[in-house]
């Protein structure tokens, strides 16, 4: 009798739109499981946690299969990785960090500058303290478009530079790389002239030492 037994009809909501209206398939079978459970339940007078191995991979099917609002929200794309790394290293320069700094930045990075290409995370990082020792920050910067091979191993970050009074004075363009999971650090950065829909530029960026070319500047 049991085998034939009926399931009880899901909720309309269930049906209709799922656990939070995002998955009405994976809602459905979360119903049926927990049905199953019940019948079994009631059936051989066992606790819940003496289920079948088939009903754990149905129940397991069904948080699957129901989404995000069952099981855990998916990790960020690679896109959206990248960005949150290049707002944290902008970060770094706000903070005047320079030990943050030198965390996105790769081994073997390149960075284009004058009067010459620094290369290697040593370099690279000296190069850049003297970006720090002022007070405030001579200059910051953002993204504002961020593309990344179908790979999900390399991307090119580039947005406007600012300096202290907000004014654009360049644009930074970035290749990072991802080096572990989750983990993305920059391997070539060099700076260019403002684009027009950037607004006005200047030469350089109040606090900077003199001289310092725009280039040199992110």
């Amino acid at each position: 009798m049991h085998g034939n037994a009926l399931v009880p009809a899901p909720p309309r909501s269930v049906l209709a739109g799922g656990i939070d209206g995002r998955c009405g398939i994976g809602a459905f079978l979360l119903h049926f499981a927990r049905n199953a459970y019940a019948r079994r339940s009631e059936m051989t007078h066992r606790p819940l946690l003496s289920l079948s191995r088939r009903a754990h991979r149905l129940l397991a099917a069904a948080i699957v299969a129901a989404g995000p609002g069952v099981a855990s929200a998916a990790p960020d794309s690679a896109q959206e990785q990248v960005v949150a790394a290049e707002r944290a290293f902008a970060k770094s320069m706000a903070d005047r960090s320079l030990a943050s700094f030198a965390g996105f930045v790769s081994e073997e990075a390149v960075f284009f500058g004058k009067p010459a290409v620094l290369r290697g995370k040593a370099q690279v990082v000296a190069g850049w303290s003297r970006f720090f020792e002022p007070v405030l920050p001579p200059f910051s910067w953002e993204p504002d478009q961020v593309e990344v091979l179908d790979s999900g191993t390399l991307a090119l970050s580039t947005g406007p530079v600012r300096d202290r009074a907000g004014t654009v004075i360049g644009r930074f363009n970035s290749v990072w790389r991802l080096e572990a999971p989750g983990v993305w650090r920059v391997v070539f950065d060099k700076g260019s002239p403002p684009e027009p829909a950037d607004g006005q530029s200047r030469a350089s960026a109040p606090g900077a030492p003199s001289g310092t070319p725009m280039q040199e500047v992110r």
